[in-house]
């Protein structure tokens, strides 16, 4: 990283600005709000960040956002990847509850559901079932 700052023109106009990091600033926020299929948002923001740095670089221009950008793709990268694993070690147990739910005519059987589903992801994962959020509402 260098402290080059971009230099005013000699004819008097604005040093040129690459816009591409703000680009790249809205995908990478837009996948962390969408996770887990903000993982695609997110490494495309990554990917335009980079892209923004690199021809501001070979112009001598400042490229906004494109530094935060890349940093927030890889948030969104990691948290996005990281649900994607609990889903997987957990879709059996989802896919019991789901059809446990759907036979649930009463709020106790409902409830019996909930606690079957807690009982079973705290069995796999390990963690005790006091520590599991709440499933219903």
């Amino acid at each position: 990283m260098t402290d080059d700052q971009p230099e005013p023109r000699s004819d008097g106009q604005q040093p040129t600005v690459e816009r591409g990091g703000l680009w790249g600033l809205f995908l990478s926020a837009a996948g962390l709000v969408l996770p887990p299929y903000g993982i695609v948002l997110s490494a495309l923001g990554i990917f335009q960040g980079r892209r923004a740095r690199r021809a501001a670089r070979a112009r001598n221009a400042a490229a906004p956002g494109a530094l935060l950008s890349m940093v927030l793709g890889w948030v969104g990268v990691t948290l996005s990847g990281l649900m994607i694993i609990g889903y997987a070690l957990v879709w059996d147990q989802y896919q019991a509850y789901s059809a446990c739910s759907a036979r649930a005519l009463t709020h106790s059987s409902q409830e019996q559901c909930d606690q079957d589903f807690r009982r079973a992801v705290s069995e796999k994962t390990g963690v005790p079932m006091e520590q599991l959020p709440s499933v219903g509402g």
